[in-house]
């Protein structure tokens, strides 16, 4: 559920229309929900309840600080994996003991940064990070409280791109070699084992894979207790997908997947955290564009945008599917023709949609991309010298500009002509 809707024929985020924000802002632009982020995350909590838990937003999904102080207003942990990220959730203010930091590739400037702002754990993935860490730590006169990730080697059923949690991956350690990493981490001098984390990808559509993490999680819980490790925390990642489009059956609901971590883990007397993004974020956000033209190709026709792989890189990366609206609500029964939907960017990779099926447009219409709150503005660039498009956030009738679309003039002003030129 979300709350973009048609009111009087044209569509709303909540009590504004989309039409007005683009006449103040102009397109393209994304703009998010914040009844739809707050429901999700909500959502996510009860679904927990009364297991002692807490709800870790993954801001790699949608990192704009104005969202991250909405979800952490209502509680919500924050999961970084970069020094910048963990400088947005406390920039947002979120303390540091609800900040887990996460990623394979952890610096100890970042290390640093971390233990000096407050940090509730560290989320290892490797022995190299383990001995880099305890350093740092001891450089510090700290002692830092860690999980360490394990790779289940357990198939998540999603894109290639997306998979993390298959033998070949590149995140955590085999579980097999767990007892062994767990000692060495224990002999450490500046680390704290306080429990096990695993996270197996993203958009999954069906509960099965994360039974079968879980359950592995549950008998290493049990094995590493026995060899003396204290286990008081179990981080479950994230990774439940969303409807990307509207016509599919809807993926598994955060009740669903609550019960299924309280019959495969909740018996084990350990706080549970999980790091869900987005499905928290996706449906929270539209990208909204604007025609530019009608191009009559010689076997097809093109509708092209001012919005292009720059600022919604998923269907070129991904090849991932995201529901088109118009903005104004066609009439009932309206005829549709089928549209490549591309963007102005010189790459034949900048096409959004092909053969998709909409009502006629004309040059300054505008459309919305669903979906499209988690991993749109995040992953988008200046390619082409295109600016970064604005975000906008909406609550009840009200809506604020949250990151504003840079000028030429900034854009230029990065760079700078060496001396001798």
């Amino acid at each position: 559920m979300d709350h973009f809707l048609y009111r009087d024929g044209e569509l709303h985020a909540e009590g504004v229309a989309i039409a007005d924000i683009a006449a103040t802002v102009g397109t393209p632009f994304y703009v998010y929900s914040t009844a739809t982020l707050t429901r999700h995350y909500r959502l996510f909590t009860e679904a927990l309840s009364p297991l002692p838990h807490l709800v870790c937003f993954a801001i790699k999904s949608l990192s704009n600080v104005a969202v991250l102080k909405v979800l952490g207003d209502l509680g919500a942990g924050m999961d970084v994996v970069s020094g910048g990220e963990y400088m947005r959730a406390r920039a947002a203010g979120v303390p540091g003991d609800r900040i887990v930091f996460s990623g394979v590739g952890k610096t100890k400037p970042e290390m640093r940064l971390a233990l000096e702002g407050g940090i509730r754990q560290f989320n290892v993935e490797s022995e190299p990070e383990l001995r880099a860490l305890s350093e740092v730590c001891v450089s510090m006169g700290v002692r830092a409280p860690i999980t360490i990730r394990v790779n289940p080697d357990v198939d998540a059923k999603t894109h290639e791109k997306i998979a993390t949690g298959k033998k070949e991956n590149k995140f955590g350690i085999p579980i097999d070699r767990a007892s062994a990493v767990y000692a060495e981490a224990a002999a450490l001098p500046g680390l704290q084992v306080i429990g096990i984390d695993v996270h197996i990808g993203s958009q999954l559509t069906d509960l099965a894979p994360f039974e079968a993490a879980y359950l592995k999680v549950a008998d290493l819980t049990h094995r590493l207790r026995a060899e003396g490790h204290t286990i008081t925390r179990l981080d479950l990642g994230g990774g439940l997908g969303i409807p990307y489009e509207r016509s599919n059956e809807a993926p598994p609901l955060p009740l669903d997947y609550g019960a299924l971590i309280k019959r495969t883990v909740g018996d084990l007397g350990c706080e549970i955290e999980i790091e869900p993004g987005r499905l928290i974020s996706g449906n929270a956000g539209l990208l909204v564009a604007s025609v530019i033209y009608v191009k009559n190709g010689e076997d097809r026709d093109f509708l092209i945008l001012d919005a292009a792989m720059n600022d919604l890189i998923r269907p070129a990366m991904y090849g991932a599917h995201h529901d088109i609206v118009p903005v104004v609500e066609p009439a009932a029964g309206a005829a549709q023709q089928p549209f490549d939907v591309v963007g102005p960017v010189c790459e034949t990779g900048d096409t959004f949609a092909k053969a998709r099926h909409l009502t006629a447009q004309q040059p300054g219409d505008l459309v919305a991309f669903r979906s499209a709150g988690a991993y749109g503005a995040v992953m988008a660039s200046e390619y082409n010298t295109r600016p970064l498009i604005p975000e906008i956030l909406v609550k009840d009738d009200h809506f604020a500009v949250i990151r504003a679309r840079p000028t030429f003039d900034e854009i230029l002003g990065r760079d700078t002509i060496p001396y001798w030129l």
